[in-house]
C-alpha cells in the first residue's frame, strides 16, 4: 500500500475567503471571467456556504507556501429567487428531489497549472464532503463544460454521476455536463488523503 500524501486545506469565512478566491482566480487563464470577491460575498451572503483552499510548498523554495487549489459550494434550493440559481434549479428539476433534502452546489474552483495531478482538488472535493455529510447534506451537484477533461476526471474517480447533458450546437467541448453525488457517511471511508484543515484567522 502506497503512503498517502499530506494536503493542507484552509476554511475561510465569507469576507475573507471571497479576496482569496478572488486573487487565485488571477492565476487561471482558461477562465474567459473571473469572480470578483463583491459578486462571491453577493452570492454567498445568507445561505450556508463553503470556502475551501489548499496551498503547497514552492518546488524551487519549500519555505514558501501558496495557494494552489480552491473550492467554493453553497446550498441551493427549490425556491431561488436569483436568476441564475433559479435557471439553475429548473435545468435540475428533473434530476435531483428538491423537497424535504438539502442539496449543496459545488459552484467554482480550480488548481492552478503547475500543482495539476497532484491530487490537491480531489482533498478539497474529500472535505468538502466531509462537511456536507456534517451539515446535514443529502446531495451534491456540480455543472462543469465537457472540455474540462481534468475535472470530470476527478469527479469521475469520486463516483459522480452525469445527470443531465445539454450539447453545444457546435462546439461539443463547450457542452454542459451536471453531475450529482448522494451522500452517505459510509462514503468518508473511500477517502485517500490525509488532510490538516484549519480556520482562517484574520
Amino acid at each position: 500500500m502506497t503512503d498517502r500524501m499530506d494536503y493542507f486545506i484552509t476554511q475561510y469565512e465569507l469576507e475573507q475567503g471571497a479576496l482569496e478566491i478572488q486573487y487565485i482566480e488571477e492565476y487561471f487563464g482558461e477562465f474567459p471571467r473571473k469572480k470578483t470577491a463583491a459578486e462571491i460575498v453577493d452570492r454567498l451572503r445568507g445561505r450556508p456556504h463553503l470556502i475551501l483552499m489548499a496551498t503547497a510548498t514552492l518546488p524551487h523554495d519549500p519555505t514558501t507556501v501558496v495557494p494552489v487549489s480552491f473550492k467554493v459550494a453553497h446550498e441551493i434550493r427549490d425556491d431561488e429567487q436569483d436568476p441564475k440559481l433559479a435557471d439553475l434549479v429548473t435545468h435540475l428539476r428533473d434530476a435531483v428531489q428538491f423537497e424535504g433534502r438539502r442539496i449543496l452546489y459545488s459552484w467554482i474552483g480550480g488548481t492552478r497549472r503547475d500543482w495539476r495531478g497532484q491530487g490537491h482538488f480531489r482533498a478539497l472535493s474529500e472535505q468538502q464532503e466531509f462537511w456536507a455529510i456534517e451539515q446535514g447534506f443529502d446531495e451534491i451537484v456540480v455543472k462543469t463544460k465537457n472540455r474540462f477533461y481534468e475535472m470530470r476526471g476527478t469527479l469521475d474517480h469520486l463516483r459522480f454521476e452525469v445527470i443531465r447533458y445539454e450539447r453545444h450546437q457546435t462546439d461539443n467541448a463547450e457542452s454542459k455536463v451536471y453531475l450529482s453525488k448522494r451522500l452517505m457517511p459510509e462514503l468518508l471511508t473511500r477517502h485517500r488523503g490525509r488532510y490538516t484543515v484549519t480556520q482562517a484567522t484574520l
